[in-house]
């Protein structure tokens, strides 16, 4: 594979999920297996220039491509197939932590950056830094810059406060999140458009002082004490 044909998203990509989302079964995905696996590998090539960019503002330690298969088990919707590409890249170790996510689907293509899952350590020492002072994160977020390309912050929050903090703090919609996402969608036409992966790399690069952030308060206590040893 080119070097170049690294760098661009297909229309045949999207065309092979436009048909496998009308023929969402193994029969026809078995006959078709060969241009999957073409398709593939292309869009493989292009997550992995995706990383090489982003190691040039950040560190990457891990790159991912989902599998196309779906995990049927405990789903109402028993069809066996994803009807998009994704691919994630985790930041470096416990110094850095979060990452970022692309998703590629013919009117559904997205991209996703921050802190999808923190386990409860980590999730306690977010909101006792936001109980205590949110204005580094409301400075960030709230820039215009950063707000254009990235909008509000999203993910699954609690209904009420948690446990040990009061439902009045003035901050309390940050405290409630248990997930600290921001997600910016993308046109079908930008998306195959030959610049789209420099589109993504720049606003992963814009996301970055959130990331900044977001590192310094996992790997401090309340003090600013280092918690790595």
């Amino acid at each position: 594979m080119s070097r170049m044909a690294q760098q661009v998203i297909t229309k045949e990509a999207f065309l092979f999920l436009q048909k496998l989302e009308k023929n969402n079964n193994r029969e026809w995905f078995t006959d078709s297996k060969k241009e999957f696996k073409i398709i593939e590998t292309e869009v493989k090539g292009f997550f992995t220039a995706l990383k090489e960019r982003l190691q040039e503002h950040d560190e990457i330690d891990q790159q991912k491509m989902f599998r196309i298969y779906r995990d049927v088990r405990f789903s109402k919707n028993k069809t066996p197939y994803k009807t998009h590409f994704a691919g994630s890249f985790s930041r470096a170790g416990a110094q850095l932590r979060g990452g970022y996510y692309i998703q590629i689907k013919p009117k559904g293509s997205f991209i996703a950056a921050g802190f999808w899952g923190p386990n409860k350590e980590d999730l306690f020492r977010i909101r006792k830094e936001f109980e205590t002072d949110a204005s580094e994160i409301r400075n960030i977020i709230n820039t215009p810059s950063f707000h254009e390309i990235w909008g509000e912050l999203k993910g699954e929050a609690l209904k009420t406060a948690p446990s040990g903090f009061h439902r009045e703090h003035p901050d309390i919609d940050l405290i409630r999140q248990k997930q600290f996402i921001f997600v910016k969608e993308y046109s079908d036409e930008e998306v195959l458009s030959p610049d789209f992966i420099t589109k993504v790399n720049d606003s992963f690069r814009a996301i970055r002082p959130y990331f900044d952030l977001m590192s310094d308060i996992l790997t401090t206590d309340l003090n600013g004490a280092s918690l790595l040893e």
